[in-house]
């Protein structure tokens, strides 16, 4: 285990400051500075009172010299404590703003690294909640509860010292209420801080509910369930509403106590003081001083509490936060991984196996051997693992028994960015971003030009409907393309993997969501980029199937028949089922779309003859 990982959460969110310790040291200079001119003002209040007012004789005598001098000084260090301020304000939210930048992406970079295996198990609302309240409340930390902490320490000894140095008797008379003022605010904040992280948890709840319904906003809405989300989120609405309630509630209770505490410091030290300055032990100016000192005395000893709270919320967040970074993808590169370069493309399957976890096997003794250039067809009934298996060639997941191979080579000895590289992958759940149709079909190839995407385009056979549209390539796509159909979807998802000039295609159902004559289509421009490129497809249309070079049916995740589909017709098993259950219905209508299609061109041939005979005459 790495040993950073038993440090106390708080100290190892601490390093991400380091690298900013030149910034860091500038904030804690300024609240030196901050703290020494903001204790330099009741000692210049003492100095105008002390000696610019004299009342010895019972009548007010002033110094006007003197008392202009005092002026300026306790203006030029109220000025000073200001720039001060300024400085500590902007160089402290500096720094919080850096740490809190490098984690978000520190965190986004470690979700994009993490295997499938990770993300088939997270909500994808707590993480957005992670990598935005919780850093939120790391930035706080570091501002508030490690920057304010240091404030709070010099300003609490330096104004106990004076205080002492003032007068010993009033200040043992005003600590008398720092403990109880302390307590209170610790204990305020020891009530609030099991709410403030249920109120962290149930923000990250609220979120999995908001994103899972307008994610499937269109399911919700065809079944008519509206008002049973709304319910749902109403529900985790008011658990978020009473806890940030009590919250208040607590507070709005502890708050006046400590004022009542304080104010009651402030009536022993005033009477206490005047009978020390009757009996002369005691200067008026002394009496004030010491007052404006208790006064100063208030903001760290009620910041006590808010600094435990700090430092509480931060060990909190920061746990969420680094179940992320410390986080391991199951996929793992080695550390001498060598790139794949630009291989043939024979890719073997020896023995393997695969199960997302140890109870329950996906596949099971696996063995296939496509050779550069074939078509390998995948057939089988859900869950009998198709997908698993075009999953595994690019280490989406990795086998737990036995080896695939590319050329010879063990994928799990290249590095995993040449790997993917080889591999060109349309997806059963097309996935389109925000952005134009053009960006969407260059996506993965860095610096593709116009050309290159309208050529890809033509072959995908979705040019000419682009084209069609108002802003051709330059239209914006709706999150996720729901503005696109399906069949539109497919296309310009098999646009973006031709352009990538893969050599092995993995089509995972591609052409399921698109009508008889747009997948002939788009069979007549992949028959051409297929050759040389070895083609696995999970199959659901006859054309496909019985082009194949090879079939490969799998049943309770292991090949239970292999070869072509001549061959496979005849025999009994799986494939035979599967013919009669779904492709059959495909080649009748498939051969009474040919029959349809010759009728009308002997039809047209006809006229053609009788026209050409008319002329003749």
């Amino acid at each position: 285990m790495n040993p950073r990982r038993r440090m106390p959460i708080p100290i190892r969110l601490l390093s991400y400051a380091l690298p900013y310790r030149g910034r860091l040291a500038l904030a804690i200079g300024a609240l030196v500075g901050l703290t020494v001119f903001q204790l330099a003002g009741p000692r210049l209040v003492r100095y105008a009172i002390d000696n610019g007012i004299d009342i010895s004789d019972g009548t007010v005598h002033g110094s006007m010299r003197t008392l202009l001098i005092a002026a300026v000084l306790i203006t030029a260090a109220a000025a000073a404590r200001g720039v001060f301020q300024f400085c500590q304000t902007y160089t402290g939210e500096w720094v919080a703003q850096r740490v809190a930048y490098d984690l978000r992406n520190d965190i986004y970079d470690h979700l994009q690294r993490l295997s499938f295996a990770y993300h088939d198990q997270a909500q994808t609302g707590q993480i957005m909640q992670r990598a935005t309240q919780d850093v939120e409340g790391i930035r706080m930390f570091v501002n508030m509860g490690v920057i304010r902490l240091v404030y709070v320490i010099v300003l609490l000894l330096a104004t106990l010292g004076l205080m002492l140095t003032t007068d010993w008797k009033l200040a043992l008379l005003s600590w008398a209420f720092i403990p109880p003022t302390a307590i209170i605010a610790v204990l305020m904040t020891t009530k609030l801080r099991p709410i403030w992280m249920q109120v962290q948890n149930l923000q990250g709840e609220l979120g999995v509910v908001l994103q899972e319904n307008l994610s499937g906003m269109r399911v919700v809405k065809a079944f008519g369930r509206e008002q049973y989300e709304s319910k749902k989120f109403n529900a985790e609405a008011e658990k978020l509403f009473q806890n940030s309630y009590a919250t208040n509630k607590i507070q709005a209770t502890y708050s006046p106590l400590l004022n009542l505490i304080w104010a009651l410091a402030m009536v022993a030290t005033a009477w206490f003081g005047a009978y020390q300055i009757v009996h002369g032990n005691l200067t008026t100016g002394a009496l004030a001083q010491f007052m404006l000192y208790l006064t100063m005395l208030q903001l760290p000893v009620r910041s006590i509490g808010w600094v435990n709270m700090f430092w509480a919320r931060a060990g909190t967040s920061g746990q969420r936060i680094y179940d992320i970074l410390d986080a391991e993808s199951a996929v793992q590169e080695k550390p001498a991984a060598a790139d794949l370069g630009r291989p043939r493309g024979h890719v073997r399957f020896e023995d393997v196996s695969f199960g997302y976890d140890t109870i329950s096997p996906v596949l099971r003794h696996v063995h296939i051997d496509a050779k550069p250039g074939e078509v390998v067809a995948l057939l089988g009934q859900t869950g009998s693992g198709k997908t698993t298996v075009v999953n595994l060639m690019p280490r989406f997941y990795d086998v737990t028994g036995g080896a695939i191979t590319i050329d010879d080579v063990d994928i799990r000895d290249a590095t995993l960015a040449s790997l993917r590289r080889v591999f060109g992958i349309v997806q059963q759940d097309v996935f389109l971003f925000s952005a134009t149709i053009g960006d969407n079909i260059a996506y993965g190839a860095h610096g593709a030009s116009q050309e290159d995407i309208v050529r890809v385009a033509r072959l995908a056979r979705i040019h000419e409907f682009i084209e069609s549209l108002p802003d051709g390539y330059d239209t914006w796509v709706g999150e996720r393309g729901i503005t696109l159909s399906g069949g539109q979807k497919q296309r310009i998802s098999i646009a973006r993997t031709l352009l990538l000039d893969p050599k092995i295609l993995v089509f995972d159902d591609s052409t399921s969501s698109v009508d008889t004559e747009t997948e002939y289509l788009i069979q007549q421009a992949l028959a051409e980029l297929m050759k040389g490129r070895t083609t696995f497809v999970i199959a659901q249309r006859l054309r496909t199937v019985k082009s194949a070079d090879q079939i490969l049916v799998l049943q309770n995740g292991a090949i239970a028949q292999a070869g072509r589909h001549e061959q496979l017709i005849n025999e009994e098993g799986p494939y035979r089922v599967i013919y009669d259950l779904e492709l059959r219905d495909q080649e009748e209508a498939y051969e009474r779309e040919k029959d349809r299609l010759a009728q009308i061109a002997a039809a047209s041939g006809e006229r053609e003859t009788a026209a050409a005979a008319g002329g003749a005459d």
